[in-house]
């Protein structure tokens, strides 16, 4: 009985750790038909931060170097045309009370090709968004 057990968990293991592609629950109306080469990179800000925060988008890490866009923004939420399956770090500069707060997140648009979930085949790009608001400020 002791080995069944462990055989069981073990399998449970590598299939939650496994390669493979997750399965993405997808919204249809989101899906394309003809496959993308762009995406929209969208970055929530803090709402609460109304005096424009300086926005820069990065190609790959920021310790790259390599600045795609730069910008102020008064809005919570910002977003930007990019090329799909490329990493882009994103980061927003808030300045309070004589403290300049820098939030940081990454992502990397990515395509799939759904065959099953809506009606007719279709393209669907997921890992577009970022979250860049305040967590803690002294």
């Amino acid at each position: 009985m002791n080995k069944i057990l462990k055989t069981f968990a073990l399998s449970v293991m590598v299939s939650f750790f496994s390669c493979e592609d997750q399965t993405i629950i997808i919204k249809c109306s989101d899906c394309v038909i003809d496959e993308p080469v762009t995406a929209e990179l969208y970055a929530d800000l803090d709402p609460d931060y109304f005096y424009g925060s300086l926005i820069q988008i990065w190609e790959g890490n920021v310790e790259d170097s390599i600045l795609f866009d730069s910008y102020i923004s008064y809005s919570d939420v910002v977003s930007k045309e990019v090329t799909i399956n490329r990493k882009y770090t994103i980061t927003a500069t808030y300045h309070r009370e004589n403290a300049d707060y820098i939030a940081v997140d990454s992502a990397t648009p990515r395509v799939k090709y759904e065959k099953t979930q809506c009606d007719n085949p279709c393209y669907y790009i997921y890992d577009t968004k970022c979250n860049l608001k305040l967590k803690y400020t002294r």
